[in-house]
């Protein structure tokens, strides 16, 4: 039986438990519930104060938002401004130029360096000047495929100083992608490094360029190479320059000029895009605006005193914004780690934490629950009592993942804001302000002061409290992407078609019985069965409440009676599991997880099969490949692997289910 249009997602699962912020936390916090009363009385008026109050503009704006040919904003209207100066210069004139801007840790043990706003200034100007020198200038892209080292940031801001947008690949993906990706931006200069160390071996990336050059005709003109690995790597003569000596050749000092603040900053193109490439694109004053006001009321960052750390890798958005340009232009100091968690042992993050004093923790849900399954005794040798803050990003938490957070890493007394934002949105839309929402573990629970959200059904109607439906934005916003490079047909169809007037990007949510929003991750992750329909991510919430799961992974495959079956892939938490038998099925605990989740949920969501695995495929920003699992459950031969962080986990999966049979 097929549901009717105006239906929306079946809201399940119900979560009770609120935290309220301890008067402490309440009495120190750069947001009070002022800031939602001002941005509801003036919304316009409270993004112009927000906007002087983050940003130095060369030139005043005089609208503060054009929204006559919607979709396409424009925001903070006749204003200019300098990006990199926002988040280097004028910290160093305001005389702060001794306080470090990074922490960075590499990922061999004792591979270390501070570099404050003063030398990080010195690097950028002469960063700017070397780029200069290769030809760059205003509205050149630049494509930037590096590892996590200081010289990403340098080079993001050196190309922000010279108005000529970035775009950064993750040092992840392949020649064919990083090929596509420069090419649609017509990038003129490649910088990249020898390699970047990972799981405790170097490994190449200037090889990857290579590859990517050689296919036909290319717009780059220089590659500039940083040495980090010290690898052998093959040399083009006069196209390929040493970043170190580029730098050293460069003119120390370089004067800045400002752009007009709808000029574009940065084109990032959204992973797994398959065809022609979604180059999504964001502009500089807007943009600015809202990381570095979000980076202050949601992350609670006091620059003067906090060592905040957000461990996303800069080739993504959260890289971005709350690594490069959110807390930059708040002149805070921050901890950047080259590294994966488990390198050289499995202690790393809380070595880091506990070493560098961090206060602000910022991660995503992946990584908690991977620090669940290998046990709380890891985090307990550590000494982190510096934390203040935590943060969620990247995916919906569930809640067991969150109260293990809050418990395990957060000692009880840390706020968490879950943020709930994307690519597209270029900053946090949705998330707790810490020193004034009590939190609910699992919710991103309610629109930031100045954003408008709602969760509406089919026929774009807003849905009652205890009802799921789709996730839309109905005012504009001042980080919102500006179009898709080079397609604004394609943006308006991609965001604006569905609903009229109001943006949506493919995101379920549900409003809880008290109006606090529950995103549910992809409408395409929602299944339907027996007419029912169900999020994924709330059963794998269900499973993952249970003590002996640490992560759990659910699909729809398709079932000749129900329309779609639920199945599930279960990790177990280290204790548990020695009861999978030999046989790698553990039938006793199998049932005891399907009734666990029918007693949660219901029966209609007891999982037709549970398999339990010791991995999940999942690509290197840590999103789970729910459509290798769904090969899987339906029995075809898997799909592309390329893009997983671990190749072989799908064998791993494959063959310890036929053991299984």
């Amino acid at each position: 039986m097929s549901t009717t249009p105006t239906e929306g997602i079946e809201a399940l699962l119900h979560e009770q438990r609120t935290f309220a912020p301890s008067p402490d936390f309440v009495a120190q916090a750069n947001a009070g519930a002022e800031l939602f009363e001002q941005a509801a009385a003036d919304r316009e008026g409270f993004w112009a104060d927000q906007a002087r109050k983050y940003v130095q503009w060369e030139t005043d704006f005089g609208q503060v938002l054009d929204w006559s040919e919607a979709p396409f904003a424009k925001w903070f209207v006749g204003g200019r401004l300098n990006a990199c100066v926002n988040a280097v210069d004028r910290h160093v004139e305001a005389g702060h130029g001794d306080r470090v801007a990074i922490h960075w840790v590499g990922e061999p043990e004792g591979d270390t360096r501070d570099i404050t706003y003063a030398e990080l200034h010195g690097m950028v100007q002469r960063a700017a000047n070397a780029l200069a020198d290769l030809g760059v200038g205003e509205g050149d892209a630049v494509a930037i495929y590096l590892p996590m080292i200081p010289e990403a940031a340098v080079a993001m801001l050196a190309c922000a100083r010279l108005g000529a947008p970035h775009s950064v690949v993750f040092g992840g993906f392949s020649a064919e992608a990083l090929h596509s990706r420069i090419e649609d931006a017509g990038a003129k200069v490649v910088i990249t490094s020898d390699g970047g160390y990972r799981r405790g071996k170097p490994s190449g990336l200037k090889p990857a360029v290579d590859a990517a050059l050689a296919v036909g005709e290319t717009s780059v003109q220089h590659v500039l190479v940083v040495q980090r690995t010290g690898q052998d790597v093959e040399w083009t003569e006069g196209r390929d320059v040493w970043w170190h000596e580029a730098l050293e050749a460069a003119a120390e000092t370089h004067e800045a000029q400002a752009f007009d603040a709808e000029h574009p900053l940065f084109i990032l193109y959204t992973s797994g895009t398959t065809g022609k490439p979604k180059g999504i694109f964001h502009a500089t004053g807007g943009y600015l605006v809202q990381c570095a006001y979000t980076n202050h009321v949601v992350h609670d960052v006091h620059p003067e005193t906090d060592v905040y750390w957000c461990t996303a890798d800069i080739g993504w958005v959260t890289g971005h914004s709350y690594i490069v340009y959110g807390p930059m232009t708040l002149g805070a100091t921050q901890v950047m780690y080259e590294g994966t968690p488990d390198t050289p042992h499995q202690g790393r993050f809380w070595e880091i934490v506990q070493d560098k004093k961090v206060t602000i923790l910022y991660t995503a849900p992946t990584a908690i629950r991977t620090f669940m399954k290998w046990g709380r005794e890891i985090p307990d040798r550590y000494d982190m009592s510096s934390l203040k803050l935590l943060g969620s990003v990247g995916e919906p938490i569930n809640p067991e993942a969150w109260m293990w957070y809050r418990e395990v890493i957060g000692g009880e007394r840390c706020p968490i804001v879950d943020t709930w934002w994307q690519t597209e949105t270029g900053a946090i839309m949705i998330s707790p302000v810490p020193g004034v929402t009590e939190t609910r573990p699992g919710s991103a629970q309610h629109p930031i002061p100045g954003i408008v959200a709602k969760v509406v059904d089919d026929m774009g109607q807003e849905v009652a409290k205890g009802s799921g439906g789709y996730l839309v934005l109905t005012e504009p916003w001042p980080s919102m992407l500006r179009g898709i490079w080079g397609d604004p047909a394609r943006y308006k169809e991609t965001y604006w078609s569905r609903f009229e007037g109001m943006y949506f990007a493919g995101d379920g949510a549900k409003l809880d019985e008290d109006g606090n929003i529950w995103v549910l991750g992809r409408v395409d992750d929602v299944m339907n069965v027996s007419g029912h329909r169900m999020s994924t991510a709330e059963i794998e919430s269900a499973l993952v409440s249970h003590p002996k799961v640490a992560e759990a992974a659910v699909v729809g495959a398709a079932d000749e009676t129900t329309g779609q079956a639920i199945c599930a892939f279960v990790i177990l938490r280290q204790e548990a599991v020695g009861e999978a038998d030999e046989a790698g099925e553990g039938q006793d605990l199998v049932a005891e997880l399907r009734n666990h989740v029918a007693k949660e949920i219901g029966p209609i969501a007891k999982p037709r099969q549970i398999m339990i695995v010791p991995e999940l495929p999942k690509t290197r920003s840590g999103k789970i490949m729910r459509r290798l699992l769904k090969d899987v459950a339906e029995n075809r031969e898997v799909g592309d692997v390329t893009t997983l962080a671990d190749s072989s986990v799908m064998s791993l999966i494959s063959e310890g289910l036929k053991h299984g049979d």
